[in-house]
């Protein structure tokens, strides 16, 4: 079950020019947050320094938050590509308890490193960030507990879990903390959380 079971994000068929066009007003968005970080990062100020029309920003992305949102799906993929065919143990290749720790300790760093733009991927009028992450976790965390095929367990339930200790309960605490040295340092702290609650509640159910 090493193959593409995941839910890789819906892609839409866009013309060569569509294309073109949302990949560089991707790249400018980056290029705008990393000089000048993600306050300055407004929808006319990215069509101005992308030298499109304001009509194709607002088309493609909406609203403000709709850029944050692009930025974090566009992550969103890279990721899936590294947990569907990337290196072992995050990739395909290692045992099922090693990937399950591997994924879940490799979802605490994007998290992190992604913090910024989840925040402001924000429109009001959900609490954090949704889409493909929490199913990218669900579906990937069941697979790879059937493999383990652990005595006694019921692996719905704990698979649904597992998944809200790693996605909901993270991106709440990012969503709620100040970006110091404190919360960076909370990224190992987290990564190991999730390293001792696997092996925890693994091994005892281990055949």
């Amino acid at each position: 079950m090493d193959g593409p079971v995941l839910p890789l994000t819906a892609a839409r068929v866009e013309r060569a020019d569509a294309v073109r066009n949302r990949l560089h007003l991707l790249a400018t968005a980056r290029a705008i947050i990393a000089a000048e970080g993600v306050d300055k990062l407004t929808m006319d100020g990215l069509a101005e320094r992308a030298e499109l029309g304001k009509g194709t920003v607002f088309r493609r992305f909406g609203t403000r938050s709709g850029i944050f949102q692009a930025l974090l799906d566009d992550a969103e993929r890279s990721f899936q590509h590294q947990v569907l065919s990337g290196p072992p143990p995050l990739g395909p290749g290692a045992a099922p308890l090693d990937r399950l720790v591997a994924y879940g300790r490799a979802r605490v760093g994007f998290l992190f490193e992604h913090r910024v733009i989840a925040r402001a991927a924000l429109d009001g009028r959900q609490s954090v960030p949704v889409g493909s992450e929490a199913t990218l976790s669900r579906m990937h965390i069941r697979m790879l507990l059937g493999q383990l095929a652990l005595s006694g367990a019921d692996l719905e339930v704990l698979t649904l879990q597992l998944t809200a200790a790693l996605d909901g309960p993270l991106l709440l605490y990012l969503s709620a903390t100040d970006l110091t040295d404190v919360a960076l340092r909370g990224e190992q702290r987290m990564a190991q959380g999730w390293q001792d609650l696997i092996h925890r509640v693994c091994y005892r159910m281990l055949p």
